[in-house]
């Protein structure tokens, strides 16, 4: 029996905006009474590949980072194995043998209207696709097994003589893996133990945080059953995995990493040679590959399943010396701040090398301004997932966790990565520019031998921060994630041709990257050339200034106040926050009028206006507003604050909330150039309070220290080289 969500209503429902793809099919199938949830991506597509569950221990949502890029190119089908996700949690050993999980398989086909399909494992998935492929070979195009665990007669040194049925005396190794132990409290303590052997590699927090999360979505209970299920223990019966493995016909590729600590690699080369099997050894990798190295799990999936699909339309090669110079030009879409600096370099850059072709891989709200200013955006773009989205799901009132919410966008980060390494595998680009484009920057020092052109990255801060009230947990993750990004410089300078701080060396905060780390300053005035701050306008040649004041209904005598809040979702607490006050403010200041500029992503007519001031929505070149303006409140983002810096204008900034960058490095930069007044949220929120600190602020003759304003032209200088 099948009871499934098949209306096109159902992906726009379930979909949410960290996830890399969006399901076309939401379903449950039930078999024998348990219920089996699944979810197809890609449905038009031909070729099917099964992404197969590994262990109850987690759901599969495991194949996040595998699951976007996957479903560009062929139907997906991921469902939760029985005992984990959304799926049934029958009771009981017998519920739980390879058998069963292979009739799951099957079901999960039937109901998906599948004939055949690629089945992709890790670990004890493995297992259960054999079983599959030699009793229903018709159903089965390939088997990919990534890290098989279980069922082959193969010893694990230092874990084979650990018995998991008996009570034991020690708690120590792997004798956490023990039903009694588990069942008795230990269950946390184990699966802190697994989630570290499983991800052998340094710097692997994310992977083993969101492992021991899922593990805590199921029962001890039910983690013994499985288990017991899978070893023949408590009544069930366990087939021998090896004869069946004999009987397997269709191709199979093994993956395992030289470094497992779960199972070695020699559970992957027993499992290729019954199969007659190909084998591909990831050295120094760990038990969770496609979690930790999933650029190369997904590169290595697409080579496999692309052997069972038809063949591939004809391509062109254009000698080298025949090509024109081209450039990608990739600008971060968290705010409108990079893309306005980015067109600025561009035009620059265009004026050194006339004959360059700039194509950009961008996302909204940057591609409202490349419009504005018809820049060539590659189609590719269609592709990315919103960074933007992510962003605002994640945000609170005026609160940001931004070093979190970056984290936890990392299946968004594979997957846009995965969509720029097509484009310039196909693009034959001479230069790539990354305006803190994380993903690439960092899957590329991954995956060095992926780089085909100059890459230049930038950025206007170096290192990742903890919050104050984060702890030792946050000033941990952010150190270990800094001492990675170190590591990586340090072994493969040559992944990045050019780095450029957009700012000078006294813009750099004083901190260390974290306890035995370097000096963040010291560091970064040893990696960076540095370009100044980029404006992307020239103050003195502001026109027009007067007749914007007249169109907002200023007044001879009125003084205009300008509220704006980037380019995200996230700034609307603040906005409301200030339009509860215009009346108090024209009570003490009845000369000041407002404008609220929503951005390109919050709606305006959400948000009311009083008597004296107006609501605008997208304002392209916002800098003409703030030049017109005579007080401004402002979100504590960089682009925005050293706008109205260069602009002279007196302004309050509010920072968000736990958003490093904005309360830490932005604010360093601002006390530099002795701009702004500083007000926590949690002051504004006090109608007094933030109706006070605008009407001083306006009421302020300020002289900031200058803002440089070459540094578009200093940026494309140290470009122009590199095409």
């Amino acid at each position: 029996m099948t009871r499934e969500l098949l209306q096109a209503d159902t992906a726009r429902v379930s979909a949410h905006p960290s996830r890399s793809a969006d399901p076309d099919v939401t379903g449950v199938t039930v078999r024998d009474g348990v219920d089996l949830a699944y979810e197809v991506f890609g449905q038009d597509h031909r070729t099917t590949v099964v992404l197969v569950p590994t262990w109850s221990i987690v759901p599969s949502r495991f194949w996040k980072a595998q699951i976007g890029f996957l479903a560009r190119h062929y139907r997906v089908i991921t469902f939760d194995g029985r005992g984990s996700g959304r799926s049934s949690r029958p009771d009981g050993a017998e519920a739980y043998t390879d058998r069963e999980y292979a009739d799951d398989i099957l079901a999960v086909l039937d109901a998906t209207a599948t004939e055949k399909a690629v089945l992709v494992t890790e670990s004890c998935g493995a297992s259960w696709a054999v079983h599959v492929a030699a009793g229903d070979p018709d159903r089965v195009l390939g088997i990919m097994a990534i890290a098989p665990s279980c069922g082959l007669d193969v010893a694990t040194p230092g874990r084979d003589h650990v018995p998991w049925d008996e009570p034991l005396d020690s708690s120590e190794g792997w004798a956490k893996y023990n039903k009694h132990y588990w069942l008795g409290g230990g269950y946390d303590d184990f699966t802190e133990f697994f989630f570290h052997k499983m991800f052998s590699e340094p710097h692997s927090t994310k992977q083993i945080e969101d492992c021991i999360g899922w593990a805590h979505e199921i029962s001890p209970q039910t983690l013994a059953d499985t288990t017991a299920g899978r070893l023949g223990c408590d009544g069930a019966v366990c087939a021998p995995v090896a004869p069946l493995a004999r009987q397997v016909t269709c191709p199979v590729v093994v993956v395992h990493g030289t470094e497992d600590r779960i199972r070695p690699a020699a559970f992957g080369e027993r499992l290729a040679e019954l199969t007659g099997g190909e084998l591909v050894l990831l050295e120094h990798a760990g038990h969770g590959p496609s979690a930790r190295d999933p650029v190369k799990v997904n590169h290595l999936i697409a080579q496999f399943v692309d052997r069972f699909e038809p063949r591939p339309p004809r391509t062109t090669w254009v000698r080298a010396m025949r090509r024109p110079p081209k450039a990608l030009y990739l600008s971060s879409p968290i705010g409108l701040g990079h893309a306005q600096r980015d067109v600025s370099v561009a035009a620059e850059l265009r004026a050194l090398r006339p004959e360059l072709q700039i194509d950009w891989l961008a996302q909204n709200p940057v591609t409202r301004v490349l419009a504005q200013h018809g820049e060539q955006v590659h189609p590719a773009s269609a592709w990315l997932r919103n960074e933007s989205g992510h962003i605002e799901h994640e945000a609170g009132e005026h609160d940001l966790h931004a070093f979190a919410t970056i984290r936890r966008m990392d299946e968004i980060l594979v997957h846009n990565f995965m969509v720029f390494d097509e484009v310039v595998a196909d693009g034959a680009y001479d230069l790539v520019i990354g305006d803190e484009a994380w993903d690439v920057d960092y899957f590329l020092h991954e995956n060095p031998e992926l780089k085909r052109f100059s890459f230049a990255w930038m950025t206007d801060f170096v290192g990742w921060l903890p919050m104050p009230d984060g702890g030792p947990r946050e000033a941990a993750l952010t150190a270990d994630y800094n001492a990675e990004m170190i590591e990586q410089r340090a072994r493969f300078r040559r992944v990045r041709d050019r780095s450029v701080f957009v700012g000078d060396p006294d813009d750099i905060v004083e901190d260390d990257f974290g306890p035995g780390l370097p000096s963040i300053r010291a560091w970064t005035e040893d990696n960076f050339d540095f370009a100044g701050y980029v404006t992307g306008f020239d103050p003195a040649e502001l026109e027009g200034t007067e007749r914007l004041r007249a169109s907002l209904g200023i007044g001879t005598g009125e003084k205009l106040c300008l509220v704006t809040v980037g380019g995200s979702g996230v700034g609307t607490s603040l906005l409301r926050r200030v339009m509860d006050v215009v009346p108090l403010v024209r009570q003490l200041a009845p000369e000041l009028r407002f404008a609220f500029v929503t951005g390109p992503r919050i709606d305006p007519s959400s948000l009311p206006a009083w008597e004296g001031s107006t609501v605008l929505g997208y304002v392209p070149d916002l800098f003409r507003h703030l030049a017109a303006c005579d007080v401004a409140v402002v979100q504590g983002g960089l682009t925005t604050t050293m706008e109205l810096t260069a602009l002279n204008k007196p302004f309050v900034y509010v920072p968000l909330r736990h958003h490093f960058e904005q309360n830490l490095h932005v604010r360093k930069r601002l006390d530099r150039y002795e701009a702004g007044r500083h007000l926590a949220y949690e002051d504004a929120v006090d109608p007094d309070a933030l109706a006070e600190a605008i009407v001083k602020e306006a009421s302020r003759d300020v002289r900031y220290r200058p803002v440089a304003t070459d540094g578009a032209a200093r940026a494309a200088a140290m470009l122009a080289d590199l095409v």
